[in-house]
This record gives C-alpha cells, sequence and structure tokens, in this order.
C-alpha cells in the first residue's frame, strides 16, 4: 500500500498478477478532478473500501489530446496502479474510457470499469425522443463512442455538443464563476432551443457544474450522469470476483496528481468536501 508520506513509487508486480486481497485498494483516475465525482459515489456507497485516486492534472484536459497520447497515459496511469497491487480499476473519465478501455483490457488481468455516457438510459426516459450529450471535444469524435449512440438512441435523435474550455473552469476552480456560466449557456441554450428534454453529462467533470446546468436547462430537462451505475458496476464485479473488503473499519482515501500546487489541493478538498492531503504522483 502507498504511504500516507510519501509519493507512489513503481515496484516490479506484473501487470499479468491476478489480486485476491481483499483489503487491496480500489484504483480510480481521471485526467484532473473530475473523477472525483465517480470517486465520492464509490466512498459512499462502498464506505469499508480504500481508494487511490490519481489526477493526471499535468495533462488535462485529455479532451483535446490525440488518441494515441490518451493510451499512453491511461496504460502508464493504470501500470503504476497494478504495481501498488489495486483489485480493480476505474477509468473515472469519459474520453479516456472511449480512446483506451478496449486495448487495456488486452494487456491486463485486473478488472478495468469504464464511464461511457448514459445513452441508453436518455434515449428510454425521453418523452421527446430528443436527447443531448454535453461532451469533451476528444469524446465527440470518437468513433467507439458514435457506436454506441447508434447502438442504443432508440428512435431518438442525439444530439452531442463539445464544451471546449469547460473542463479548465473546473481544473481551476473556477466553476461558480460569471466566465463558466456564460460558456454553459452557449452550449445548452440551442440544445435547449431543439426540443430536448434529457441531457447527459458526458464528463466525469460535469457532475460539478450540474446546478449551473440545471439552473440554464430549467426543471423540463432531466440531467444524466453516470457516478451510481458506474459504481453499481464496480460493486458487482467485485462481488463476482469474491473481492469485496471484510473491513468493518471506514475505508482509507489517498489522493495523487501530476501537478501538485496547493491550488490544486484547495480544488480537491472543495470538490471532495472532505478535508484532504492531496500528495506528489
Amino acid at each position: 500500500m502507498i504511504s500516507n508520506q510519501e509519493p507512489i513509487q513503481k515496484n516490479n508486480q506484473e501487470l499479468s498478477h491476478i489480486v485476491t486481497d481483499n483489503s487491496a485498494a480500489i484504483g480510480v483516475f481521471d485526467s484532473g478532478v473530475g473523477g472525483l465525482s465517480i470517486a465520492k459515489c464509490i466512498a459512499q456507497q462502498l464506505p469499508h473500501e480504500n481508494i487511490i485516486y490519481i489526477a493526471d492534472s499535468l495533462h488535462a484536459p485529455y479532451g483535446e489530446k490525440s488518441v494515441d497520447f490518451i493510451i499512453e497515459r491511461v496504460n502508464t496511469i493504470s501500470k503504476l496502479l497494478i504495481s501498488q497491487g489495486v483489485k480493480a480499476i476505474v477509468i473515472a473519465c469519459n474520453t479516456a474510457t472511449v480512446n483506451a478501455i478496449e486495448q487495456l483490457r488486452a494487456q491486463v488481468t485486473v478488472p478495468i470499469i469504464g464511464v461511457e455516457p448514459a445513452v441508453k438510459p436518455a434515449a428510454k426516459q425521453s418523452i421527446s425522443k430528443k436527447v443531448a450529450i454535453l461532451a469533451t471535444q476528444a469524446t465527440s469524435e470518437n468513433r467507439r463512442f458514435k457506436d454506441l449512440i447508434d447502438l442504443h438512441h432508440n428512435g431518438a435523435q442525439v444530439l452531442i455538443q463539445p464544451c471546449p474550455g469547460l473542463v479548465e473552469f473546473i481544473e481551476q476552480g473556477k466553476q461558480h464563476s460569471p466566465a463558466c456560466h456564460e460558456l454553459l449557456r452557449e452550449y445548452i441554450r440551442p440544445l435547449i432551443k431543439q426540443g430536448i428534454d434529457t441531457l447527459v453529462l458526458g464528463c466525469t467533470h460535469y457532475p460539478f457544474v450540474q446546478h449551473q446546468i440545471s439552473a440554464i436547462a430549467g426543471s423540463q430537462v432531466n440531467i444524466i450522469e453516470t457516478a451510481a451505475p458506474v459504481t453499481q458496476q464496480l460493486t458487482k464485479i467485485l462481488a463476482e470476483k469474491s473481492l469485496n473488503s471484510f473491513s468493518k473499519r471506514q475505508g482509507k482515501h489517498q489522493f495523487f496528481s501530476s501537478l501538485m500546487t496547493s491550488e490544486q489541493e484547495d480544488v480537491f478538498n472543495i470538490l471532495w468536501q472532505k478535508p484532504l492531503t492531496l500528495k506528489q504522483l
């Protein structure tokens, strides 16, 4: 397990190593702070599980990076988590999931849980049969993402709205700024005019501006995010592999970033809503 005092250090554990230790941590990572929305849900629903969270904020946002670069970062961070003996990895990033999860699963034996926009439930719930997805630029252009929409649209019209710049506001702790609110209006107002009644948050950063999104979209628009279904899938996989924690104690949560600054630690504390110590990756 990673020390509370030291940064993560690699060891020589093989990627094919099969974890049988129920007390092993769950690894969760994102391009930055957005995946905390997933980690928070895991911590709430699985309070006895240990969590190692990694923010690759030095390279955020992934949504504006090349596919090759995203794959390289996903593999590097996953191998680092596996070297720490995690029993499962949650890729708490839509962009990383659609671009890199398949090739990662082909390389490792540790269970990998990804995050994908909730197209299927959105299409089922929509009365107007007009659904929109807020996504990063890279996700919006991804073939796998488009195939997911084609597979699950259920006759609904699905509008994809790239949101360049939004992740950066959240990473900087400026999600409540007038400039961020204006950017959200720019992205959401045209969707409302087209008659959507369901809006999918296609990036794990976006739940941190869900209140602002709701205020702009109005009460007639149902907003769907993915933290709960991801946590349910993780819970199911841990149970299937008999990897649930037997501990009755509160799980330990450790936080690391590739861009460790006091400013980012402040953002982590605000988003996590509990005091924490951020350490250098």
